[in-house]
């Protein structure tokens, strides 16, 4: 099963995804973990990015028998926007215990980077052996002809899963931080992100395979 889950992982990292995980972590006290009842957050202004999202997680928590609701089911677009004070939290954080929650999978964009690569017909080991001259007249528009570099976005964002426990602190169980490159789809982005977390949640055993996947090692296994 392990095997399987980080061959996904390997693959996934280096297709065409616009998502790559760059760390994690996961509580050292906890080796798996079953949620039954789960909010997913989306925290974005995009509400089709954000509906996307929920969706799609939701869909994926479904499959493994697993109860999720979308944050957008329970509370009004504006619920990610609008800031909150800590009683305010406090008080959901208890009405979602007394709903039945016992996990919070909250995402957000932390950050943005604006970055220039060079094409890769202008630099490489064959490229080097030339003139000084040659070398010079090559490179000496670099900074303004855009046909020696490409320009790029990287997102930085952040997944978190938390522990709505009432008999102790709401606990962190997982964070993971993904990078996410020049976005162009809204579908083709979720697809990735979504997928990414999967894979790296099962690999952690913090959500349950699908069916799908346990026929699939049991024939593996024959």
């Amino acid at each position: 099963m392990k095997l399987l889950k980080r061959l996904g992982l390997f693959l996934l990292a280096f297709s065409c995804s616009t998502t790559e995980l760059v760390d994690y972590w996961k509580n050292p006290d906890i080796d798996v973990y079953s949620p039954s009842k789960v909010l997913l957050v989306g925290m974005t202004s995009n509400l089709e990015a954000r509906e996307k999202f929920e969706k799609q997680l939701q869909e994926e928590y479904e499959s493994r028998g697993i109860e999720a609701v979308m944050s957008l089911e329970l509370f009004d677009s504006s619920f990610t926007t609008e800031k909150k004070t800590e009683q305010e939290l406090k008080v959901l954080e208890n009405d979602l215990i007394n709903d039945g929650f016992d996990t919070v999978l909250f995402t957000r964009v932390v950050g943005l980077e604006d970055k220039i690569t060079y094409k890769k017909n202008y630099d490489g080991y064959e490229n080097t052996h030339r003139k000084f001259r040659e070398d010079y007249l090559k490179y000496q528009d670099a900074f303004y002809n855009p046909d020696y570099y490409e320009e790029y976005t990287v997102y930085h964002s952040e997944t978190a899963m938390y522990c709505l426990c009432p008999t102790k602190d709401r606990e962190l169980i997982w964070k993971g931080y993904i990078d996410i490159t020049d976005p162009e789809s809204i579908n083709e982005t979720v697809n990735d992100y979504v997928r990414l977390i999967v894979i790296v949640l099962e690999e952690e055993q913090l959500i349950n395979s699908t069916v799908m996947e346990e026929k699939m090692d049991e024939e593996a296994i024959k």
